[in-house]
């Protein structure tokens, strides 16, 4: 299941953008407009991940901050118009776990958030395991009953998506869009193409499991099936 992610933000347009955004990566979002709001949406949700504006009505960005530190360790990213370096300082001091400058890119955002929630995964999520198939996340790693698959950077990004969104169809727009980038213009058999190459390195080492599931007319599915299942 994909990351919740907490957004304080009291700019309309700010929180609409970053709603649609994040979950267009199918991060789940909860929105609050103010500190206070934001607090009470904390206490109930227990959120992966907070975007934290500075300048927000009735509680600040700074006391927000520092009253999520007094309830444990959840990643902050600071949003802010300002730039200066004491307020960097400040964040980090108060515990923040990365500071970005509005205006920023939806990219650049985005990958903000996916390093930090990897410094704080915990290692048994950087080992995904089923029969016969482990992925190793941070190593860029497949095995098949142990023994390494070599595959090259859009398999492994592919095949790592797709396991990532275990059990949910993924249409071939979408897996363009996320693993050749948005600015992809090529054909859909481009993933039909990289879907047969997995499968033709991972099928019959993972025997008697296959992974990759074709939904006609959907896209692909990652599901742990035997030979006679399918």
């Amino acid at each position: 299941m994909q990351a919740h992610i907490l957004v304080i933000e009291d700019d309309q347009h700010i929180q609409e953008m970053l709603k649609y955004t994040l979950e267009s990566e199918t991060y789940r979002v909860s929105s609050a407009f103010s500190g206070r709001e934001g607090m009470d949406l904390f206490e109930q949700m227990t959120p992966d991940l907070v975007l934290l504006d500075i300048m927000l009505p009735d509680l600040d960005g700074w006391e927000v901050l520092e009253r999520i530190r007094l309830r444990g360790s959840t990643p902050v990213i600071m949003l802010t118009a300002k730039g200066e370096v004491e307020d960097k300082i400040k964040g980090l001091n108060l515990g923040s776990d990365d500071y970005i400058t509005k205006p920023f890119s939806p990219g650049e955002l985005l990958a903000r958030i996916r390093a930090v929630l990897r410094r704080v995964e915990p290692e048994s999520k950087k080992v995904m395991s089923w029969p016969n198939l482990t992925i190793h996340r941070d190593e860029r790693l497949v095995k098949a009953k142990g023994q390494p698959v070599t595959l090259t950077r859009k398999e492994f990004d592919l095949l790592l998506y797709l396991a990532t969104h275990k059990g949910q169809v993924i249409s071939r727009e979408h897996l363009l869009s996320k693993i050749w980038d948005y600015a992809y213009l090529g054909d859909t058999r481009t993933v039909d193409t990289h879907v047969k190459r997995l499968r033709e390195k991972l099928e019959s080492r993972t025997a008697p499991y296959r992974y990759i599931r074709t939904v006609w007319g959907s896209g692909y599915t990652f599901e742990v099936m035997r030979d006679e299942e399918v």
